[in-house]
């Protein structure tokens, strides 16, 4: 995944954030839900993004082709 699928994880969690302190601001439960759970779900796609750089870095120098 490039930069910008980064990004886009980041501003979901963001945005969860927003709507978790929107929803606990206002008494609105189910915002307050619907905010944490962009957060979890941001949190899997940058956590496999992780997971995935690592393994492209691994194998990138089993194969010789690392670029240090």
């Amino acid at each position: 995944m490039g930069v910008g699928d980064k990004f886009s994880n980041k501003a979901e969690e963001l945005g969860g954030r927003a709507k978790e302190s929107a929803g606990a601001a206002s008494g609105d439960r189910d915002l307050q839900a619907e905010g944490q759970a962009d957060q979890g779900k941001a949190g899997i796609k940058q956590g496999a993004e992780k997971l995935k750089d690592k393994a492209n870095e691994a194998a990138s120098k089993l194969t010789g082709n690392d670029k240090a």
